[in-house]
Formats: structure tokens, C-alpha cells, sequence
């Protein structure tokens, strides 16, 4: 199909699998909007939403990159050349799908994932098993501000795709791991700029070591390099 951002996935398992699990999202789109139609005028306002009570509204949901998002990440982790990718918030492995044959394309490597839902974790693996890329990935359940303290490195590429609220912990646990000229994208930062507006200001700080901008996809992503790689902590933690 014309415009079709998954013309770039070639490998026929894995755009069939990927083909059925958008639509299956598509297609719960609105039952998910209309989970937070009581937060809605916040959303709408800019206004930080209470994360701690709507997080479990969506155990069950999928929460996924849209398609140009997830053909973005493929093609440019196939640029960076990665062999080396973590993923905060995993969900049903729509985006570790891309991931995972971002590396298997360039060569081998592995995917370091991380969901918080036992369930959605299981999905996911099924997911990536269709897709022939299970050996790529792993997928470590729990709350990734514990999860990834223990990661080898360097780390060419991390998608940050979780809850907002533990987004700039997260980036600081893996930052350390991310070589010079490692990129970072982050998803629904325009869609929830109160809740990200931390999480920029650090990210957006050269004295942290990144360049970084805002793209537009899906209602705003957030393109970042690794401008100076830190060391990492001597006890590997």
C-alpha cells in the first residue's frame, strides 16, 4: 500500500504479525480513550495527570508506537548500526518487534526490555515468537527503576515508552550505558507535556551530555543523542 510505513519491514513473518497487532490496537483505541475521559480536560489543559491511579486502567490495553513511530525506530537503529537496545515499557511487544529486527538485521545482539504487567510480558514474548525474534529479547517483569540497575553496555539505542512518572529515573539508571552518539527516543511527550516538563528540562540540559529536540509524530516524540558518554559506576550497579 502507498504511504504504508511498514513497506520498510521486508520480513514476512514479522510484518504479518505486526500488521495484526496495529490493527487489533486500532481497534481499541476508542474503548481506551474512553477510559480517561474523566482526566480528559486535563490532558487538554497541560495539566499533570494522577499516574498513580490511572496506571492500572491500562494492564490490559494496548499501548503501543503507531506505525511511522515503529518504522522510524527499525530504520534508525538499523543507521546506528545497534546491537545493543533497551526498552522501557515493553507492553504486548509491538515495538520490541521492530527492535528485535533492527538487530537481527544488523548483524545480531540482543533487546533488553521491561514490563511491569506478568500478563502483558507473556503476550509479548508470544509476539516476538511469531515473529521468529524471541532469541533476541529479553524481557525482564517489574519495575524497570529495579529491573535495569543490573546492564551491560554500551547501549546504542533506548526507547522510553513507559509511565511518565518514571521516565527521567529510568533514563538516569541507563544513561551511564549509553555510548557517545547513542540515541534515545521518547514517546508521548507532547501528549502529556506536565508530566515530561522534568524529564525535558534535564534531557534538554547539555550539561547532562545530549542534544535534543522534539519531533512530530504521534503527537509529539522526542529525538535525543549522546553527545559525551559517562563512565559506568565501578561496582556495575
Amino acid at each position: 500500500m502507498a504511504n504504508d510505513p511498514l513497506a520498510a519491514i521486508t520480513d514476512p513473518h514479522a510484518h504479518r504479525v505486526l500488521h495484526r497487532l496495529h490493527a487489533q490496537a486500532d481497534r481499541e483505541s476508542l474503548s481506551l480513550a474512553l477510559r480517561f475521559l474523566d482526566v480528559a480536560p486535563r490532558v487538554l489543559l497541560g495539566r499533570a495527570l494522577p499516574w498513580e491511579r490511572l496506571e492500572g486502567r491500562l494492564a490490559d490495553r494496548f499501548i503501543c508506537l503507531d506505525r511511522t513511530q515503529g518504522a522510524f525506530c527499525y530504520l534508525l537503529a538499523r543507521a546506528l548500526g545497534a546491537r545493543r537496545i533497551v526498552e522501557f515499557g515493553t507492553s504486548f511487544g509491538v515495538s520490541t518487534i521492530y527492535l528485535a529486527l533492527a538487530v537481527r538485521d544488523n548483524g545480531g545482539g540482543s533487546v533488553v526490555g521491561t514490563e511491569m504487567v506478568p500478563a502483558k510480558a507473556a503476550r509479548a514474548r508470544e509476539h516476538l515468537g511469531e515473529a521468529g525474534l524471541a532469541g533476541l529479547v529479553e524481557i525482564r517483569e517489574g519495575d524497570a527503576r529495579e529491573t535495569l540497575r543490573e546492564l551491560d553496555g554500551p547501549v546504542d539505542l533506548f526507547l522510553n515508552d513507559g509511565f511518565p512518572r518514571a521516565a527521567l529515573d529510568v533514563l538516569q539508571l541507563v544513561a551511564p550505558r549509553l555510548r557517545d552518539g547513542a540515541v534515545i527516543v521518547t514517546d508521548n511527550v507532547g501528549l502529556f507535556p506536565a508530566d515530561y516538563a522534568g524529564y525535558l528540562a534535564w534531557l534538554r540540559d547539555p550539561a547532562n551530555g545530549f542534544l535534543s529536540a522534539p519531533l512530530k509524530m504521534n503527537e509529539g516524540t522526542e529525538l535525543s543523542v549522546r553527545t559525551r558518554a559517562s563512565a559506568p559506576p565501578a561496582d556495575g550497579a
